[in-house]
This record gives C-alpha cells, sequence and structure tokens, in this order.
C-alpha cells in the first residue's frame, strides 16, 4: 500500500545514506589524523595544497565546497598550529594567498601511508574496485549537477 508519506520516510531517502556515508568516512580517518594531529578538513585543505601550494583562500574554498565565513577560521587555526601561512597578494591585495609551511610540506611525508591504512581499516576490498571507481565517478557527477 502506498502511503502518502513515504517520501517521509528514512529508508527513502538519498541524502541520509549519502549523510551517514560521509560521517562514517570521517570517523574511520580519525585515527589515522589524529596521529598528525590534525581533523579532516585541515586534511582536505593540506591536500588542496600538496597538490598546489600558494593557493587564493576563494580557490581552496571553492575546491572544497566550502564558504569563505567556514574556511577562513580553519585556516586561522591551520596558521596558529604552523601549518600554513597567508599572505596578501602581491597582484591584488584583495586575495589571501595560502602557502604551506615547512611544517605543512614535511607532513606529506607522514600522511602517504594514510590511504592504505585506512582501505585496510574498511575492508573495502568486499567491494569491487571497478564498483567503487563507479561510485566515485556517480558522486562526481550528482556533486556537478547540484553545484
Amino acid at each position: 500500500m502506498n502511503d502518502k508519506y513515504d517520501p517521509l520516510k528514512l529508508d527513502n531517502q538519498l541524502c541520509f545514506p549519502l549523510y551517514a556515508t560521509s560521517r562514517l568516512i570521517v570517523r574511520a580517518y580519525q585515527p589515522f589524523l589524529n596521529k598528525l594531529n590534525l581533523t579532516y578538513p585541515q586534511y582536505l585543505v593540506l591536500m588542496v595544497l600538496w597538490e598546489e601550494d600558494a593557493q587564493p583562500v576563494n580557490d581552496i574554498a571553492k575546491k572544497l565546497i566550502l564558504n569563505t565565513n567556514t574556511i577562513t577560521p580553519l585556516l586561522k587555526r591551520m596558521e596558529t598550529l604552523g601549518l600554513i601561512s597567508r599572505t596578501k597578494s602581491s597582484e591584488d591585495e584583495r586575495k589571501v594567498i595560502v602557502l604551506l609551511s615547512e611544517k605543512g610540506k614535511a607532513m606529506k611525508e607522514d600522511a602517504l601511508k594514510i590511504p592504505e591504512e585506512l582501505k585496510a581499516s574498511l575492508k573495502v576490498e568486499e567491494i569491487p574496485q571497478a564498483e567503487m571507481i563507479a561510485l566515485k565517478q556517480t558522486l562526481q557527477a550528482f556533486i556537478a549537477q547540484l553545484q
């Protein structure tokens, strides 16, 4: 029997499995990030900067799908921890450029083992790699659609 309230059932929501997955993945990361004294959002910022150092705050926020009012306190905390520095752009002083510190650069080597350790702890080998790749591609397409 079709109930008019079916659209409100948790089991019928796409958003809940996405939310739960996100929370569970972040929880799985935490033991590895604790060793580096990092939060998951700080780790994401570092990954962006490890790919390409010296980026404007707005570019980092865009890549991480964060608002500037969310990323600014995050970057301030990272600067206090000595992981990054922020400086005004020489070309446009309205832009703030984020640079890795030596400590932030050195942390890349320590973080290198996190993906493999995480994969082992999640036992994702039980899910075929092709399915994981397809899921990632589907989620990336979904994110692009939502933006």
